[in-house]
């Protein structure tokens, strides 16, 4: 098994985060991982994405053409990536920063008002949470326990209500993956 990602959007909409997250589950899973970020000058509002795979075998290159999972976090991510995911792949995209769809019959898409449902939990921040649980409610590319765990170790003492908000994003985001 091995699967390619991109997560894209603005900075400061955690896309970067999403990578480096499942890069780290997948790790703490005993799976081969890379974590590839991009991003431009901006700290914040310019574009970033990263390349995240996840693979029970080596993996030759950190460089994904062609995505088997795209997270959009806004509509630039559609455009530029979204032509690229292969066939029989998935696009999670972020309606409320992705006003057109994707054409494309030969993947599934799951739409969902991201931003939206992330203040509906409480803070913005966990937009990218959403993400990671829609990702595992549809792929299950890594287990709900190992995130919750490493987001618990991560958080608990430096930001406790910010913990709750993520686990909350994440079993949302699950939620509709499963859904979907």
């Amino acid at each position: 098994m091995k699967t390619e990602l991109i997560c894209s959007g603005f900075g400061g909409q955690g896309a970067l985060t999403v990578g480096k997250f499942l890069a780290k589950a997948g790790m703490q899973e005993g799976k081969n991982v890379s974590w590839l970020p991009s991003y431009g000058p901006e700290m914040r509002g310019g574009t970033a994405n990263v390349s995240t795979v996840i693979s029970d075998t080596p993996i030759a290159s950190p460089l994904v053409t062609n995505p088997d999972i795209l997270v959009a976090l806004n509509q630039p991510s559609i455009d530029k990536f979204g032509p690229e995911i292969r066939p029989g792949g998935l696009m999670i995209a972020n309606t409320d920063m992705c006003p057109r769809k994707l054409e494309r019959d030969d993947i599934d898409a799951i739409y969902a008002p991201m931003s939206t449902i992330a203040k509906e939990i409480g803070s913005a921040k966990v937009l990218n949470m959403v993400a990671i649980g829609m990702i595992i409610g549809k792929k299950n590319l890594i287990k709900y326990e190992t995130i919750e765990a490493d987001l618990t170790a991560f958080l608990k003492k430096k930001n406790p209500d910010l913990l709750e908000g993520n686990l909350k994003a994440i079993k949302k985001g699950i939620e509709i993956g499963q859904n979907s």
